[in-house]
């Protein structure tokens, strides 16, 4: 899953660690999001986008499938 969380939270100006903690996760957690390598929860995924106010459909994207 494509997502634009290291942008939106560059724009607000936070470290991923004042993310993290508003999010209540992990740094690490942040990175991973960030990086592609973990797909949030869909309690974490909505919490992202309350705190940004942005539908989820506009900060992460599934993959293309080819067809």
């Amino acid at each position: 899953m494509n997502n634009h969380l290291r942008e939106l939270r560059a724009e607000h100006g936070w470290s991923q660690a004042r993310l993290a903690e508003l999010l209540d996760v992990s740094r690490q957690t942040v990175i991973a999001i960030e990086n592609g390598r973990y797909d949030p929860s869909l309690p974490l995924a909505f919490a992202i986008s309350r705190l940004f106010q942005q539908p989820i459909e506009s900060i992460f994207n599934p993959d293309q499938e080819p067809a």
